[in-house]
């Protein structure tokens, strides 16, 4: 059926997917720039999958440090543009980050759009957004990003440079349009301090409950992990950066122990920092845990590389050192026991799991638990035995380890939190008891 036929029946028809070329430039780790190290084109080719284009070619280059004009040099620049002209591509994505002058040149040489790792990233999140949030932080961030660029977005008045009138018409412009997305950045910046204060309020009345925050590459399982200890029905597609918002439940083990979980964004190799920035309520909840759950993709073909991408972003996140547990998800896809042997001498205490099984869950819920049983402390306290019922539940989860009466008072010695204990003795009556009965 073509597709005129579909259009008049009344049928949606596919927009054709744009096809794009990769380039990567692999600059040595000490470059000045801060973009060095190895490019990543098989990443960039699932990120460039995950925004809605199809690859159709690749090309790369080593250099010592990039042209300042064309960041490319001038052989692998026309092999660039045959590449472009042979397979009709649409789009060339650069791994690199590039600067706005870099990116206008590339554009008249190429004659296709041009874009770079950051620019794609960006319109992938701007994709994924779905709260008002999360819409906010990505407007922020592109915004962050276009301010340097607002030069390139006016290049059609180069044609005219010189002519009478359009020197300064051309300025107040660009002047103009600086003045709007300052603006602009300003009214969000606004806007998400207020969903931050909002947010502090939720959070002041979960004070006193174990904290824990899943964090990891994208695409590592997080979602899955969270939807089977919780039921929370997070979002959950095999592709990057499928998560924005940071979701929270309550996980309640027992009468007792109860806990927080939260599923974060997932990061990635050399996350733009703007974004960064911009995520950083939601990434607030990864600093106010209790307990990091690194969940780490076991099935990646550098889970290294994976760790060291996301501790570089926590780096700039959680301040000090925070408890960790690592989480290698995905085990069902790799030979279980040589990769454990690999990593259990590494991460003594790691939880290797699969998402897709309900014990895999259940295993990693009981780990984050021993984790907050690890926080307990064991206390005395005396109670009058008309008030036995307050250590009911401290009997039923087995948390009582010893028990004398003396007369009308019982002396309890207790496994328990500083919150329960706080709760005993200043709204239940208990009084601490500090060497024992």
């Amino acid at each position: 059926m073509s597709t005129r036929q579909n259009e008049t029946q009344g049928y949606e028809t596919e927009r054709p997917r744009e096809t794009a070329i990769l380039a990567g430039t692999h600059l040595p780790l000490a470059w000045s720039g801060g973009q060095g190290g190895d490019a990543d084109l098989e990443e960039l080719e699932r990120l460039v999958d995950t925004a809605g284009a199809v690859v159709v070619g690749r090309i790369e280059q080593r250099r010592q440090r990039p042209v300042p004009s064309t960041f490319l040099g001038k052989g692998k620049l026309e092999e660039l543009k045959e590449l472009v002209e042979e397979t009709e591509a649409t789009l060339v994505v650069f791994d690199n980050d590039l600067s706005p002058a870099q990116g206008r040149n590339l554009e008249k040489v190429l004659e296709v759009n041009v874009i770079d790792r950051t620019e794609l990233i960006l319109d992938i999140f701007a994709s994924h957004a779905s709260s008002r949030q999360a819409r906010m932080q990505v407007e922020l961030a592109q915004l962050y990003y276009l301010l340097p660029r607002l030069t390139r977005l006016w290049s059609h008045l180069e044609r005219q440079a010189g002519g009478i009138g359009t020197r300064g018409p051309g300025e107040t412009q660009l002047e103009s349009d600086r003045r709007l997305l300052n603006r602009r950045i300003s009214a969000l910046k606004k806007g998400l301090k207020e969903i931050e204060t909002n947010r502090h309020t939720q959070v002041r009345s979960r004070e006193g409950l174990f904290k824990a925050a899943l964090v990891g590459y994208t695409n590592a399982g997080k979602s899955t992990l969270m939807n089977g200890i919780t039921n929370a029905g997070v979002y959950v597609k095999d592709q990057l950066f499928a998560t924005l918002d940071a979701t929270t439940r309550r996980v309640e083990v027992d009468e007792r122990r109860r806990f927080l979980l939260t599923d974060t964004v997932g990061f990635i190799r050399r996350l733009p920092h703007h974004l960064v920035e911009s995520f950083k309520a939601t990434l607030q909840e990864v600093q106010e845990a209790d307990l990091m759950v690194h969940v780490v993709e076991a099935s990646s073909e550098d889970p290294d590389h994976q760790i060291a991408s996301v501790n570089d972003v926590l780096r700039d996140i959680v301040p000090g050192d925070k408890p960790t547990l690592m989480v290698f998800n995905k085990m069902d896809l790799v030979g279980e026991e040589l990769f454990i042997n690999r990593y259990r001498r590494q991460y003594p205490e790691a939880v290797f799991v699969s998402a897709k099984s309900e014990a895999g869950s259940l295993e990693l819920r009981d780990a984050i638990l021993s984790r907050l049983m690890g926080a307990e402390s064991i206390r005395t306290v005396a109670v009058p035995i008309t008030n036995l019922h307050c250590l009911s539940r401290f009997h039923r989860t087995g948390s009582v380890l010893e028990q004398t009466f003396n007369g009308d008072i019982c002396h309890a010695t207790l496994r328990l939190t500083d919150e329960e204990y706080s709760r005993l003795v200043n709204a239940e009556g208990a009084v601490p008891v500090e060497d024992g009965p």
